[in-house]
């Protein structure tokens, strides 16, 4: 009741006055608002602090075990998880979270097949995962091809054009292959059997660079569940959280999205909460590193 009171006099409402309408003492109050914090009070009130900032550059997306993750591994502070959940419910903070979605079976893997679903690998540039997604804005549709790294969930290569045809890939594989300049047949590009995939000029691209092609079966999200998980949390945290008002604002949006948050800043329960850009960075040998 006494922190009610304390919260009505911040914004000009007598003491008075509130502690009649609560039916507390006065003289109570203000006993209690004089009163020494406790340390543990203190520790609480910083640490809160420190979970509305994470809160709040996370652009409201971090739910409790990410929050956490911020300030025992990237500020080497020690601190409960139960006691931020705890903090967190009584500042009214929550993370944005999606629906499990139930789907069928899958359907069995085929001949085009490299992958099969295995999706773990044991360093950077040996399994490429790629796929294109879409979103209105109020002109028509802006389409959105990436290319991921399965050891890291960086997005390592992407393309945005309001038509959805081979060159929207192409783009996307181009850029992909000069940032990671792979080794000739040493990495996996895992699509599916989109037209754009399919085409000839994208095969020429794949061949060209030296990588091999793996496709899953029509019309199986299993076949590529880790581009299905980059796409469902861009929709959450960034496509449905306004309306779009024409394609350069949204690309500009899902290019700040991914360079400036995704990457290098949000953390994956998968990768031991690091930021696809940092769990790269310490996995990398000594000598490629800097």
């Amino acid at each position: 009741m006494y922190s009610l009171v304390r919260e009505c006099a911040a914004d000009s409402i007598p003491v008075a006055v509130t502690c009649r309408v609560l039916n507390v003492s006065t003289s109570g109050y203000y006993a209690w608002r004089d009163r020494p914090e406790s340390p543990r009070a203190q520790r609480n009130r910083e640490i809160t602090k420190t979970i509305r900032t994470i809160h709040e550059e996370s652009r409201g997306t971090y739910g409790a075990p990410r929050v956490h993750a911020e300030p025992v591994l990237g500020l080497g502070e020690r601190v409960n998880r139960k006691r931020v959940e705890r903090l967190m419910r009584e500042a009214g903070l929550q993370g944005l979270y999606r629906r499990r979605i139930r789907r069928g079976r899958a359907n069995p893997a085929t001949e085009e097949d490299l992958v099969q679903r295995r999706f773990a690998v044991t360093g950077r540039d040996r399994l490429w995962l790629t796929d294109i997604t879409e979103h209105p804005t109020q002109e028509g549709k802006l389409y959105c091809a990436a290319v991921m790294d399965a050891y890291s969930r960086r997005v390592i290569g992407w393309s945005m054009d309001a038509r959805q045809d081979t060159d929207l890939v192409v783009n996307a594989l181009a850029m992909t292959v000069a940032r990671r300049n792979p080794l000739p047949r040493s990495t996996i590009l895992h699509s599916d059997h989109g037209t754009q995939y399919t085409s000839w000029a994208f095969g020429k691209r794949l061949r060209d660079a030296g990588l091999l092609g793996s496709m899953g079966t029509v019309g199986d999200c299993y076949d590529n569940s880790m581009m299905e998980s980059l796409w469902a949390t861009m929709q959450l945290e960034l496509l449905d959280s306004r309306a779009w008002k024409t394609r350069d604002e949204l690309s500009t949006g899902i290019f700040e999205w991914i360079e400036c948050w995704y990457n290098p800043r949000r953390r994956h329960s998968s990768i031991g909460m690091r930021s696809p850009a940092t769990f790269e960075g310490l996995n990398l040998p000594s000598s490629t590193r800097g």
